[in-house]
C-alpha cells in the first residue's frame, strides 16, 4: 500500500522531537511551520550549492516548470530538481540534497550513466540499489566493527538490547539519507528499516566526510552496484527511537526484526 503523509494542517508538533529529525535541526523551522515554505525560501536555504560532479548550480522548481526531460536527467543537465511545494517527500529530499550534496550528485550521475547504458525502459540492479539507498537509505560509523558479527547474522538482540551501550557511547553513530525514511517518520507508529552503508572509522567521522568518501565509492563503482551491498536496519531497534518497550520480547515479535535469509552475505565496511 502507498504510504499517504499527514496534512502538514493540524500536525502534531512532537512528531519532529523524534531522533530521526536530529539531523534536520538546522532547518527545523520549516518542519514546524504551519505553511509550505515557498520555492523562493527552501532556494535561500540551498543557496551556493552545485552539484558536485557537473558544476552546475543546484535550483529548485516546480514541477510545471521542470518540462518533461527524466528527472534524472534534468537534474545532471542544468542542476533543476522538480520540487513540489506542499509535499513532505520533496521536502525531505531537498533538505538531504542540503546536507549530502555529494552523494546526491553522485547517485544522480550514476543513475543517468545506467539510463543512457540501458534505456529508461529498464532498470539495472546498480539502479535498484541507488533507489534504495536514496530513498531508505542510511549510513553507519563504526568506531569497533566487531559490532558488525551481530549486525550480519540479525541478532536483534545482541546489537540492540545486549550492546545497548554502543548507540549512546558514541561507538555507533547513524547518519539518515534517505528522504522517504523522513517522510515515513511522520507515522510514528511504522517500523522504518534503513539500508545501510558501513563505514568503519577510529575517530568519527563529521557529516562533510561521509559526504565525499560515500560519494566517492559511488563515483568509482565501489559500492551500491547491487541491492543485496545494503545492509537493513531496523530504525525501531535503536534505543529510544520507538515509543513501545523495547526489550527481549519487542526484538523478537515486531515483524521488522527479520532472521537472515539463506546465503545472505553482506559486503565487508568501508575504512575512514
Amino acid at each position: 500500500m502507498r504510504f499517504i503523509a499527514p496534512a502538514r494542517e493540524g500536525l502534531d508538533a512532537r512528531l519532529f522531537d523524534q531522533p530521526i529529525f536530529d539531523a534536520l535541526a538546522a532547518d527545523r523551522d520549516l518542519l514546524l511551520s504551519p505553511e509550505w515554505p515557498a520555492l523562493e525560501r527552501l532556494n535561500d536555504r540551498v543557496a551556493g550549492l552545485q552539484h558536485a560532479i557537473t558544476g552546475q548550480a543546484i535550483r529548485l522548481v516546480a514541477p510545471e516548470e521542470a518540462g518533461e526531460e527524466n528527472y534524472e536527467a534534468r537534474i545532471f543537465r542544468s542542476g533543476r530538481i522538480a520540487t513540489r511545494v506542499d509535499n513532505w517527500h520533496d521536502l525531505f529530499n531537498a533538505l538531504v540534497w542540503k546536507r549530502f550534496p555529494r552523494i546526491k550528485s553522485a547517485l544522480n550521475q550514476a543513475q543517468v550513466r545506467d539510463m543512457d547504458a540501458v534505456g529508461s525502459l529498464q532498470r539495472t540492479r546498480r539502479q535498484a540499489a541507488l533507489t534504495q539507498f536514496d530513498e531508505a537509505g542510511a549510513i553507519v560509523v563504526l568506531r569497533d566493527p566487531g559490532l558488525l558479527a551481530a549486525w550480519d547474522r540479525h541478532d536483534w538482540l545482541a546489537l540492540f538490547l545486549q550492546r545497548r551501550d554502543a548507540w549512546t557511547d558514541g561507538e555507533l553513530r547513524l547518519h539518515v539519507f534517505g528522504h522517504a525514511l523522513f517522510e515515513h517518520a511522520l507515522n510514528p507508529a511504522m517500523l522504518l528499516v534503513g539500508k545501510c552503508i558501513v563505514l568503519v572509522a577510529a575517530d568519527g567521522m563529521s557529516a562533510e566526510r561521509i559526504d565525499g568518501q560515500v560519494a566517492g565509492a559511488i563515483e568509482s563503482r565501489r559500492g551500491l552496484l547491487d541491492p543485496q551491498d545494503l545492509r537493513p536496519l531496523p530504525l525501531a531497534g535503536i534505543p529510544g527511537w520507538h515509543h513501545e518497550v523495547q526489550d527481549a520480547d519487542f526484538y523478537r515479535d515486531q515483524p521488522c526484526f527479520r532472521p537472515l535469509r539463506p546465503g545472505r552475505i553482506y559486503p565487508p565496511p568501508s575504512s575512514g
